[in-house]
């Protein structure tokens, strides 16, 4: 499966920007890099969140070194049902329609009829709340 990305040098992302980590989709936290030695270049530690697990992770590279950065579209749709904790929508463009889990942020505020934005990154589709 082709996901969408683009590359990004390491010391160029900055909180709140996104990383691909380990395949997964993750918000930057913090970017820390050390000043080159004696014997070796400059060295970037990045710790960013996993958008949909919630894990943390980081990586180790060189300061030069360039990381993937998923493209994230967003996108527009309308909630034809609720049903616990999972929504069914169509998307206002070409009228797909899908089923997404609820954030922890969105359980209550949702009903049928209203539109909602959306991100679809990496082959997911995520509700933003």
């Amino acid at each position: 499966m082709i996901f969408l990305k683009t590359q990004a040098g390491i010391k160029s992302l900055k909180p709140g920007k996104y990383v691909i980590i380990d395949d997964e989709p993750c918000r930057v936290i913090k970017v820390t890099t050390s000043k080159p030695g004696k014997h070796g270049g400059a060295k970037a530690r990045l710790e960013a969140v996993g958008i949909i697990d919630g894990k943390r992770r980081e990586i180790v590279k060189p300061g030069g070194a360039t990381v993937d950065v998923p493209i994230i579209e967003k996108l527009k749709a309308q909630v034809l049902s609720v049903s616990g904790n999972s929504v069914q929508l169509m998307d206002m463009q070409d009228y797909e329609t899908f089923e997404c889990a609820i954030p922890e942020e969105l359980e209550g505020k949702l009903s049928e009829g209203q539109e909602i934005v959306y991100w679809k990154m990496m082959g997911r589709k995520l509700l933003i709340g």
